[in-house]
């Protein structure tokens, strides 16, 4: 199996047993180490995964009570990162000054990573040379990741590994994560001096869109306010349109989702005879799909053409091709979901008042409250 279908994998058994594992060993055991071989680290090579290691200041003959964390990873006999790990009923950001003291005692550390077994937290020092930092640059969530999740986690395969670019990597994902975060606040609540930028900018579009006010004070941003937050969502729409609409016109190579939640693109079309007799479409699901046609043919700008089709266990909407499905819904229980190909930020700005699950693989379920 691949890097991804071994996470895949992985994720499940950890949801399965994540009630019955207790302790720190039989997280380790259980979850901890399992990931660490995905890795590409032979745990049971102690010239590449040192169990118990020495990680403090001094030498283990002269310290009375020496520190010692559980996993310190070597490549080309330096040891290169550290794994300290905690039971799964614990949280981990709670240790994240013991796994520092480790970090700040061995000079070829790169890399420091505190872990429940579900969540890893990587660290390294930005701020100052072999000084762990305060916060973690990327966190890892074996039971609730995304596809750059899969991708950054990459870098500190054994194959890949590279402290160098990774620093650089570091840097890029923070800065990126408080760059989304700024984002997704302005699209919910626009601030006033967001609301303000745009105002001035108006005319640099084109002259007719120019601000005619003398001065914009705060009862002309009041007033934009809500113009703002219409239009961003507004762009937001379109964009997610204009995807469907390219994928549709000039589809990728169909990829595999990467949790099994269950759901298989072609599910329907391995319906035999028997299970085709099964399904009924309900009045609802009709009135359902007629809504999302006619909200898709008021687009000026794409022509898009969708169709429906029925499963026992759902009701799919696709763009012509049971692969090119963005929508999937559950009608049939007591508590309505569908689920939709869009990220979990994007739902919450598009659906309020609606409960988002996120689900590993750009898959999300909506539920209604």
């Amino acid at each position: 199996m691949g890097f991804a279908e071994d996470l895949v994998k992985l994720s499940e058994k950890v949801n399965k047993n994540l009630p019955i594992v207790i302790g720190e060993e039989n997280t380790k055991a259980a979850f901890i180490s399992p990931f660490l071989s995905i890795l590409g680290y032979d745990i049971t090579d102690p010239s590449e995964v040192r169990h118990e290691y020495f990680a403090d200041f001094g030498t283990p003959t002269r310290v009375k009570q020496p520190k010692k964390v559980d996993y310190a990873i070597a490549i080309n006999s330096n040891i290169v990162m550290l794994v300290e790990a905690k039971s799964c009923k614990e949280k981990p950001e709670i240790h994240d000054g013991q796994l520092r003291s480790y970090f700040n005692a061995i000079l070829t550390v790169q890399i420091s990573v505190v872990t429940n077994g579900v969540e890893y937290r990587f660290f390294t020092d930005l701020e100052n040379l072999h000084m762990m930092d305060k916060e973690a640059f990327f966190t890892f969530n074996i039971l609730d990741y995304t596809s750059k999740d899969v991708e950054n986690l990459k870098l500190f395969h054994r194959d890949n590994f590279d402290a160098s670019s990774i620093k650089n990597d570091a840097e890029e994902m923070l800065y990126s994560q408080g760059i989304s975060e700024l984002i997704d606040g302005l699209l919910v609540s626009p601030s006033d001096k967001f609301v303000h930028f745009l105002i001035k900018e108006l005319g640099t579009v084109a002259p007719k869109f120019d601000f005619r006010g003398s001065v914009v004070n705060a009862r002309v941003i009041n007033r934009f306010k809500p113009i703002v937050k219409r239009s961003l969502q507004s762009s937001l729409l379109s964009l997610i349109t204009r995807s469907v609409n390219q994928e549709m016109t000039h589809p990728a190579d169909d990829q595999p989702l990467t949790r099994s939640e269950h759901i298989d693109p072609d599910i329907d079309n391995n319906l035999d005879a028997e299970e085709k007799a099964d399904v009924i479409t309900t009045q609802e699901e009709l009135a359902a799909f007629n809504r999302i046609q006619a909200i898709t043919q008021t687009s000026t700008k794409f022509n898009i053409g969708i169709q429906h089709r029925d499963t026992v266990s759902y009701f799919g909407i696709n763009l012509g091709k049971t692969t090119w499905w963005f929508l999937r819904l559950y009608l049939s229980s007591g508590k309505k979901s569908f689920i939709a190909r869009i990220s979990a930020d994007e739902a919450k700005i598009l659906a309020p008042d609606f409960v988002i699950q996120d689900v590993p693989g750009l898959i999300l379920r909506w539920c209604l409250k």
